[in-house]
């Protein structure tokens, strides 16, 4: 049973790839069953994500099911290998109850090999400096203590070494008004935008701005994180933040139409090199603003 006795973000992800391919394959649960010796109810538990698969039993299945990519095969045996791992944000839950209901989207990053976000009015969490974190936090009414704001400035600035030491590829498309709207001061403005400036030159980097021109564009879809795995272009998950936490979509269904959006909004947005120079003018007419006042 994945820990807490329900199940965890990782076992979900698997049994619900094992399902799939077990459906692909045209066997029924009692085929997997006699494969694995079990009962259908467990591999029923397995496919819902409620157990963790051992991983020599993910090993049998994807051999049952036909599945030779190495890659995909890799994938699923870590997810089992992982799926009741404790995360190292379990550090920072008990001092902030808005940290520890971050778990699942948490999880679900640090796996991720393609992140797409679309962010109409903040920084995206992984591309924020600490003093810009922390201005959010301090404004947000969920968060009471100087405490919990201090993890969640911890926490974020972890995610950020995280995503950079795992390599995966980032995108990410933001309003004007996110970049040009005035921030606690002049001088976290700045910070912010030069970071923004120097994270869109690495090389698993795309960052787009969308004009404030482009208002029908950015109408499309509340902000959101997509978040992909493996080879796999399309998203696993959306998420969606809430003032306390965040909603995570799994459903194909529910996903597509998020897929489209952030399609749409890459399709109005500057180009890279455009946006760029877009972060670089604000920095300049900040600068220029500072030394008339």
């Amino acid at each position: 049973m994945p820990a807490g006795g329900k199940p965890t973000v990782r076992s979900r992800r698997l049994g619900a790839s094992l399902k799939r391919l077990r459906l692909n394959a045209r066997l029924d649960q009692e085929h997997a069953a006699e494969a694995v010796d079990c009962s259908t109810a467990k591999i029923s538990r397995i496919e819902s994500g409620s157990v963790s698969a051992r991983v020599g039993d993910v090993r049998v299945l994807l051999d049952l099911y036909g599945v030779e990519d190495a890659e995909e095969r890799r994938r699923l045996e870590k997810l089992a290998r992982d799926s009741n791992k404790r995360g190292w944000w379990m550090d920072f839950g008990a001092k902030s109850r808005v940290v520890d209901l971050l778990g699942d989207f948490l999880t679900l990053e640090a796996d991720a090999t393609y992140i797409r976000t679309w962010q109409p009015v903040f920084i995206p969490g992984l591309l924020q400096t600490p003093d810009y974190t922390r201005s959010l936090a301090e404004a947000n009414p969920e968060v009471i203590t100087d405490e919990a704001v201090d993890a969640i400035v911890k926490v974020r600035q972890e995610r950020r070494r995280v995503f950079e030491d795992s390599g995966a590829r980032f995108a990410a498309v933001i309003w004007e008004p996110a970049l040009t709207s005035p921030m606690p001061s002049s001088s976290v403005h700045l910070e912010q935008l030069a970071h923004l400036r120097k994270m869109a030159r690495q090389p698993n980097m795309t960052i787009q701005v969308l004009p404030v021109s482009e208002w029908a564009a950015a109408r499309v879809a509340p902000a959101f994180v997509a978040l992909a795995y493996a080879q796999e272009a399309s998203p696993e998950a959306i998420v969606l933040d809430t003032l306390s936490n965040s909603v995570i979509l799994e459903q194909h269904d529910l996903m597509a139409g998020y897929v489209h959006a952030f399609d749409t909004l890459r399709s109005a947005a500057l180009t890279p090199s455009q946006s760029a120079a877009f972060i670089g003018n604000t920095m300049s007419s900040i600068s220029a603003e500072n030394e008339d006042s």
